[in-house]
């Protein structure tokens, strides 16, 4: 069984229709990639999915229950993680004050997840005590991410993690997504930079203008001349 299925799905901003007829899986211990340019319907589809944009049709089940009327913050309960674009980290906070707050488990339990994310980033261990602002674009992006994982994710929502990266930067961070399936957790991943991408998934998605035009295995979609031509330069 899928731990997410999404069937038909069609969402709006007001008379602007964002997501048409979506319909997409995501299974225990993969990660899926959702390619796109920019407006692709990358990002609405996870604000869908964790509940900040309520759709007008379809249906999303997570464990093989609807979400339909399942609040943002009982999403998150059930073992939905988000990591959003754009890092909204707290800047005056301490990297561990960050990963902290995230969590609503018993001290133990916290202290345990914290060492795991110390174990995907390990730079973050090192710069516990500084202030999130004191942070690179890249170590900012790492806390948002171990931020995310601090909630115990059984499905994990990363947006855009890439965004104002540089390649080298790019590269380590996604490369920390294969760290993350191993604890367990699936990874659902919206990613301009369609080549790393590739890399670090299992199967993927492609949206143009809210709509899906290709899925299948990674592998099959790095050969498609579609796909070559449009992101990956011939």
């Amino acid at each position: 069984m899928a731990l997410l299925k999404i069937r038909q799905l069609t969402a709006r901003y007001g008379q602007i229709t964002a997501l048409e007829d979506i319909s997409l899986e995501v299974h225990a211990g993969e990660a899926v990639a959702l390619l796109g340019a920019n407006g692709a319907g990358k990002s609405s589809l996870l604000n869908s999915i964790m509940g900040f944009v309520r759709p007008v049709a379809g249906a999303i089940e997570f464990d093989g229950q609807p979400l339909v009327g399942v609040s943002i913050a009982d999403r998150c309960r059930r073992g939905i993680g988000y990591a959003p674009e754009g890092r909204r980290i707290f800047p005056g906070m301490t990297v561990k004050e960050n990963l902290e707050v995230a969590s609503r488990a018993a001290r133990a339990v916290t202290a345990a997840l914290m060492e795991e994310v110390f174990g995907i980033f390990p730079i973050l261990r090192t710069k516990e005590h500084s202030l999130g602002w004191q942070l690179s674009g890249g170590q900012q992006q790492m806390l948002a991410i171990g931020r995310a994982l601090m909630t115990g994710p059984r499905l994990f929502l990363l947006d855009e993690p890439s965004l104002g990266l540089s390649p080298i930067l790019t590269t380590e961070v996604l490369d920390r997504v294969r760290a993350i399936i191993a604890r367990g957790t699936a990874v659902l991943l919206a990613e301009q930079n369609v080549a790393r991408a590739l890399a670090v998934a299992n199967r993927a998605y492609v949206l143009q203008t809210g709509r899906i035009v290709e899925a299948g295995a990674t592998g099959a979609l790095r050969e498609n001349p579609r796909i070559r031509e449009a992101f990956l330069g011939g």
